[in-house]
């Protein structure tokens, strides 16, 4: 990810129109950048594609980005629920949305109860995992989820930001694979994973 002027952007775009309307755009999107050892956040990272914002969500706003449509998922493993090592190859099989997201992210937060909710009916058609980027991992991730309410979500930790370092985005990123696992889409930014956007690109996965 390339720093402009304080402000991030995507560094590889399908073509130069793209990377200057990237440039254009700069500054629309709002992120979180990682998490310092000491627990700060780091800074604000932006970045820009192509904007959007949920209608009637008031900050959510996201870019789709797709110039690493076909990409492979990486290998990077992390941590799942009962505290065993899992890739993203492990759920082969169907569609996967993985979001990357920490508890000191606002964004992050802001979306997790409709994600929750996709996640809930989702059932057979689709996998949907998030994956926290929290440096001190499960200390703080699970009582979170204890507070949060969450009916379907896991907590799944990654305090070696692998995933994160593998995406080079910032906070929150969400990942679209194929059943066979390579990249669709992704969202950086939060998006109402319940609103009309969001079921059009999922239905992407669909064949």
């Amino acid at each position: 990810m390339l720093l402009l002027s304080g402000v991030f952007a995507i560094r590889r775009v399908p073509n130069p129109s793209l990377a200057i309307l990237a440039v254009l755009l700069a500054g629309s999107i709002a992120g979180c950048d990682r998490e310092k050892p000491g627990g700060e956040q780091a800074g604000q990272g932006q970045a820009n594609v192509s904007a959007g914002q949920a209608k009637g969500v008031g900050a959510f706003e996201y870019v789709i980005d797709r110039s690493r449509k076909g990409t492979v998922a990486p290998t990077a493993t992390f941590r799942g629920p009962d505290d065993a090592p899992v890739t993203l190859a492990s759920f082969r099989g169907r569609p996967l949305l993985v979001n990357l997201w920490a508890t000191w992210c606002a964004p992050c937060v802001a979306e997790m109860p409709t994600l929750d909710a996709l996640a809930a009916k989702s059932g057979e058609t689709m996998t949907v995992i998030a994956v926290a980027q929290d440096l001190k991992g499960a200390e703080v991730v699970d009582p979170w989820f204890q507070k949060a309410g969450l009916k379907a979500l896991q907590p799944y930790i990654d305090p070696e930001n692998g995933l994160l370092d593998a995406a080079n985005s910032a906070l929150p990123t969400s990942v679209y694979y194929d059943a066979e696992g390579r990249e669709i889409w992704r969202v950086i930014g939060a998006i109402d994973w319940q609103g009309k956007e969001a079921a059009a690109l999922l239905a992407e996965g669909v064949s």
